[in-house]
């Protein structure tokens, strides 16, 4: 029997199970998937917890229950692969061996990176919103916090969902603005990149839209250290802004065992081609998601329509035939602006964001670089469809092709 190994459980990990399931056969092909965390969370979930609009038990499930039978599920945690024997051990030193391998690690932040960051501020007035206990400390601190300098800060990118720091910038202002408070709320927003986004058309959108809101915004500043005591943030040109609360979006990087592995490259995320998903190293070893080095975005979205392209390409391999299926770097997000809006945006690797309709020329339903009321119910409405329908492999109807209608390009 040959053994397909599909290393980690998230969003990815489990698409890509549930989807190999279907067409290999049971009595031919044996599926495991290795992963150390048995509970599942909806990580787009994590921005509205320190605001008070969900909790851990809205956006927790057990991960086992989104695998379809025939499986095979180890909750353990991975030390190592030894690619060149097609093995992977255990941190216990189990060992299993693999004729296709799917690597889907993910990210994780890496506070501890950054001088001064993970000092004694850290979740005292230094805080993270992308981990449960991050966003839950946040919850606890806001809850009473009477103002100041509230400070949203990228250190560097590649990040885990470009947009979710813009969204905590915007929620803020809407969340201090119902309190009363928000006139003695100072925010600003501290990015690496020369304006809010990385697209020009998308970048001068945002910007704007930040300006309306009164978030201040500083541009090219690339995080050195944090100063726990004057209790400021400085970039490596020696430039300042102080913070009352900071919001910290720290350095990422792929899961050591990748490093450890010497399949990464200098962030630890896996080297593999951008198009076909497959390693650069081995043959029989597939990447998808946030643990590869692809120049997309690391958004649940680019998951979902990388799974498409590595499920044909992975069917094609095992028949031997050439992969021709090519993921094009496209993504999608909705982007809560507050006060029940939000935007959407659609890209690829070549194409930025652009305004105009979607999915459907005409009809939308969905305002592409534009605010609406709708956009904020699609956002909402997603957390049902990851739930019921993408994790299970189910097939959407949305091409994983980025197409042209209803775009704007004028």
């Amino acid at each position: 029997m040959k053994k397909l190994l599909i290393l980690g459980a998230g969003t990815a990990g489990t698409m890509m199970a549930n989807k190999m399931r279907k067409d290999l056969l049971p009595k031919e092909w044996n599926i495991t998937v290795i992963e150390k965390e048995k509970d599942h969370f909806y990580q787009p979930g994590f921005l509205f917890v320190p605001f008070g609009y969900s909790s851990r038990k809205d956006i927790m499930k057990p991960g086992q229950k989104f695998f379809a039978g025939g499986i095979d599920i180890v909750y353990k945690e991975i030390d190592r692969i030894e690619s060149d024997n097609n093995r992977v051990f255990l941190k216990d030193e189990t060992c299993f061996d693999y004729d296709i391998l799917i690597i889907a690690t993910g990210t994780r932040i890496s506070p501890e990176d950054t001088p001064g960051l993970k000092g004694e501020l850290w979740y005292k007035n230094v805080f993270d919103f992308y981990t449960i206990e991050g966003a839950e400390a946040l919850a606890r601190f806001f809850s009473t916090w009477e103002g100041g300098n509230l400070v949203v800060n990228i250190a560097d990118n590649p990040i885990k969902c470009p947009v979710a720091p813009l969204e905590f910038a915007f929620y803020a202002d809407d969340y201090f603005t119902k309190k009363g408070i928000r006139d003695k709320v100072n925010i600003t927003y501290v990015t690496p990149m020369s304006g809010a986004f990385t697209k020009p058309k998308a970048s001068k959108m945002l910007g704007s839209l930040l300006q309306r809101k009164n978030v201040n915004i500083v541009t090219d500043f690339f995080l050195g250290e944090v100063d726990n005591v004057n209790k400021k943030i400085l970039d490596f040109g020696g430039r300042e802004v102080p913070f009352d609360c900071l919001i910290t979006i720290p350095l990422h990087s792929g899961d050591p065992v990748i490093s450890k592995s010497g399949l990464g490259d200098e962030f630890g995320f896996v080297r593999a081609d951008k198009n076909t998903l497959q390693s650069t190293s081995k043959q029989n070893i597939f990447v998808i998601g946030d643990a590869g080095n692809f120049p997309s975005s690391k958004a649940g979205s680019v998951a979902h329509f990388q799974a498409e392209v590595l499920h044909a390409n992975l069917l094609s391999f095992i028949n031997n035939r050439p992969l021709e299926a090519k993921f094009d770097g496209h993504s999608n997000c909705y982007i809560e602006t507050g006060y029940g809006k939000g935007i959407l945006i659609d890209f690829n690797y070549t194409t930025e964001p652009l305004p105009g309709m979607f999915p459907l020329a005409l009809f939308g339903p969905f305002a592409l670089l534009k605010e609406t009321r709708l956009n904020h119910i699609g956002k909402l409405f997603f957390k049902w469809i990851y739930w019921n329908i993408l994790l299970k492999g189910r097939k959407l109807p949305v091409s994983n092709q980025m197409s042209m209608s209803g775009k704007i390009t004028d």
